[in-house]
């Protein structure tokens, strides 16, 4: 071969040997086998700058390096379509010359997208060549480039499997999600023949808007399935007479991984379908590379998406050799797979029955309600429930004035600090003034002077300001922060944990005393703060069965100070505020009116903390939210529907 190394086709080469008296003769050496000097390097030079312009995407400047660049470059475009977003590293092994022909040996790993790598062995064929008058090595144009056992007239079929999802389970260990029957609602634009009463008769039956469902008719393209609304198989069935027989209306069906209802646990589970863009986005490798794809079935909200890789599991691959004939049926030749690899279920503490009464109770209410309720003792969530008219999250995560509720803290404190005991008499006015701000009990109620468990139980706002007024600074913080209040909870769903100002003074103190002012409390928190008075041992959160700790267990407020304000408790059931739960078992709990907005008068939260004992499903603490109830007496009788529905 010639080159600027010299030629390959001389039928020798001289060499300078010196003899034994130091005279220095030319002699002729014999021919080599192949390139002479160093052809093998020549040849490896050009395999690695071949494989170095692939692997970086230079598909123009691989291709002409080939014997054929336009039959080199159709290969390598194809190979890109066939393994979309892969990308390619390349180790060189040996090198072989002969007559003019080399072979290099090579190994592919593909680094293949939301998938194992893929790695194989696979080897170049070399000829000689010219370009531009200068002689080269030329990788031979052939589809073997690409791997060993591709052909001419094949490609590559790369087909990516996740394994079956990986149940989230009860407390018994029972899967909540399981393969359901769902009917996709929606238009087939190439049906249609009136688009506005079509639209109106979805928007009828469906509740989606029939402005919605004419504006993405008319964006898409004639002939495109347009959805509406999945439902259930039974929640389909009620609408069936209104929308089957619509022109351009379509019903395909499809199994889905659905909890029990629509709302069951939703806040804390979360629900699994096609991953959004946000969602494989926040699935990435600690080296940012994408651990699923677009099509596949994820969690997209909950402990299904906190707990994703565990669930999912990872995904495995099929790659096949196939004919580049669309018209063939060919099933392909298996030319590499790796399983996928099963995820592992997560076990939550949550209880059917309970689940079952708290979805009961809070869909007797039309306005939207919360119910979060918690094991006394371990902190485990058994229940978290909204009704249809509720933003879910709120269970959790919503920042909300919990109104007397935050009474069994301030009433924490005052016995804590030695203020008072259950047994004090203690003025309970109409009216209090501080700083000029004059606070009222509801409908201006005066009880004169009555013992403490009294005010309690009526809720005077007036006696628990005017005796908060005497703690010391961030007392009452402090005493919110025996049950867990203000922690950093570390968790897969985020629990607010509320907050209790420790700086406040004057108008802002008094309002904090009694739930108003700067206190924020979620319904969970504040159903955990009811659990620690029912155990005497306040305990973080627990979402997860075995799962790592949120936090370190709230030091509580000591068992004295608790022995006195559970009769407290044990009152507001009995002759106060909370009397229509008397006849549900031994109930303790503390009622609250939380005012919000700008209206006048004010709208309100209605809210109810406490705990049953000794119930059907053991002792139970739970908070309930009714936003916007105007009076605690609707987080009441929510209440009342729960404990019946646990058959307390």
């Amino acid at each position: 071969m010639r080159s600027r190394h010299g030629s390959s086709s001389s039928r020798g080469a001289t060499r300078r040997v010196t003899t034994a008296g130091g005279a220095a003769v030319l002699v002729l050496a014999p021919l080599l086998t192949g390139c002479s000097g160093d052809s093998s390097d020549d040849v490896r030079d050009a395999a690695q700058a071949f494989l170095d312009d692939w692997a970086a995407g230079r598909v123009d400047a691989a291709a002409d390096r080939t014997t054929d660049p336009a039959v080199a470059g159709a290969l390598l475009e194809q190979t890109a379509a066939d393994l979309p977003g892969a990308t390619l590293t390349t180790e060189l092994g040996e090198v072989s010359v002969s007559d003019g022909a080399a072979n290099v040996t090579w190994q592919a790993t593909w680094d293949l997208v939301a998938a194992p790598d893929w790695t194989y062995d696979a080897t170049l064929a070399l000829q000689e060549g010219e370009q531009d008058g200068e002689d080269r090595w030329e990788v031979v144009a052939e589809p073997a480039v690409v791997h060993p056992e591709l052909s001419e007239g094949q490609r590559l079929e790369l087909d990516r499997s996740l394994p079956e999802r990986a149940p989230i389970t009860d407390a018994t260990g029972a899967p909540l999600f399981t393969e359901t029957e769902v009917v996709d609602v929606g238009v087939d634009t190439a049906q249609v023949t009136d688009l506005p009463a079509l639209a109106a008769g979805l928007a009828a039956a469906t509740g989606i808007s029939a402005e919605e469902i004419t504006a993405d008719v008319q964006a898409a393209p004639a002939g495109q399935f347009v959805p509406v609304i999945t439902l259930r198989r039974p929640d389909f069935e009620a609408i069936r007479a209104q929308v089957y027989d619509l022109p351009g209306a379509v019903f395909p069906t499809s199994t889905r991984l659905l909890a029990p209802t629509s709302r069951f646990g939703l806040a804390l589970l979360g629900r699994v379908g096609d991953a959004t863009a946000e969602v494989l986005e926040d699935a990435v490798d600690a080296d940012g590379e994408a651990r699923y794809a677009a099509g596949d079935r994820l969690g997209l909200s909950g402990l299904q998406r906190a707990r994703q890789e565990q669930l999912a599991g990872t995904p495995g691959f099929t790659v096949r050799v196939v004919s580049t004939d669309e018209a063939l049926e060919d099933p392909g030749r298996v030319v590499a797979t790796v399983d996928p690899v099963p995820g592992t279920a997560v076990q939550t503490p949550l209880l059917p029955a309970v689940q079952n009464a708290a979805d009961a109770a809070v869909a007797t209410q039309p306005l939207p309600t919360h119910l979060v309720a918690v094991r006394p003792g371990t902190g485990e969530l058994l229940a978290v429930s909204s009704n249809e008219a509720a933003n879910p999250v709120n269970a959790l995560t919503g920042q909300f004035p919990p109104g007397s509720s935050m009474k069994t803290m301030t009433a924490t404190a005052l016995l804590s600090a030695g203020t008072v005991t259950p047994d004090t008499p203690v003025p309970c006015p109409a009216t209090t003034t501080v700083e000029g701000r004059e606070f009222e009990n509801e409908d201006q109620f005066d009880l004169g002077t009555v013992p403490m468990t009294e005010a309690f139980a009526q809720s005077c706002n007036t006696t628990f300001i005017q005796q908060a007024l005497t703690l010391p600074d961030g007392a009452l913080a402090e005493a919110a922060a025996s049950y867990g209040v203000g922690a950093d909870w570390q968790l897969p769903v985020d629990v607010f944990s509320g907050e209790v100002p420790a700086a406040s003074t004057g108008t802002t103190e008094a309002a904090d005393a009694i739930g108003q002012g700067q206190v924020l409390m979620s319904p969970a928190q504040l159903a955990l703060v009811a659990a620690g008075i029912a155990s005497g041992t306040p305990a973080a959160p627990v979402e997860v069965v075995g799962g790592e700790p949120a936090g370190a267990a709230p030091a509580g407020p000591g068992p004295a100070v608790l022995d006195a304000l559970r009769p407290m408790m044990r009152q507001v059931v009995l002759s106060g505020t909370a009397t229509g739960l008397a006849d549900r078992g031994e109930v303790y709990g503390k009622t609250g009116t939380a005012e919000y907005g700008t209206n006048t008068p004010l709208d309100a939260h209605g809210w109810f903390m406490g705990y049953q004992l000794g119930g059907p499903q053991g002792d139970v603490a739970f908070a309930v939210l009714v936003e916007g109830g105007q009076s605690s007496s609707v987080a009441v009788e929510v209440a009342d529907a729960f404990l019946a529905a646990l058959g307390g």
